[in-house]
């Protein structure tokens, strides 16, 4: 008896985690922009890079915090494999916390944030472009 009782709070336990993590959020649904996606106010972008011709990522900067977003060019169905990712320099000029939202999307990934005063970023993305999954990231960037 009391196995199958602690069998039944797993399983309760794994459902509950699972129906968690599995909402997205609202963010990532309702942006109209990447301004939007990283919060709107006074983000603006600061750099891009094409992947393709399937999405651009946009560095957005609001004077204090760096927010990367990858936002296809023809948002719509279906949804195919991207990414954001950024991270800062730390004090021993690595790059080893990345903060990154990936999966399918139809509109965009992102949006990642992180405040590097003084800090080079490295911040970068991916979409999958004629079946391939394609990675760019910036190398050490933006150090001011």
């Amino acid at each position: 008896m009391r196995k199958s009782m602690q069998a039944a709070l797993l399983t309760i336990t794994t459902a509950a985690a699972l129906s968690t993590t599995a909402t997205p959020t609202t963010a990532a649904v309702t942006a109209d922009s990447p301004i939007e996606a990283c919060g709107g106010g006074s983000y603006h972008q600061v750099d891009s890079h094409k992947l393709g011709n399937v999405a651009t990522i946009r560095l957005l900067y609001n004077g204090t915090t760096n927010c990367v977003v990858t936002w296809r060019t023809n948002p719509g169905t279906p949804r195919i494999a991207m990414l954001a990712s950024i991270a800062k320099q730390d004090a021993n000029g690595n790059f080893g916390d990345y903060k990154h939202n990936d999966g399918n999307f139809t509109t965009y990934a992102g949006p990642v944030k992180v405040s590097a005063s003084g800090r080079c970023i490295d911040w970068g993305g991916a979409a999958t472009i004629n079946g391939v999954y394609t990675l760019w990231m910036s190398g050490p960037s933006h150090c001011d």
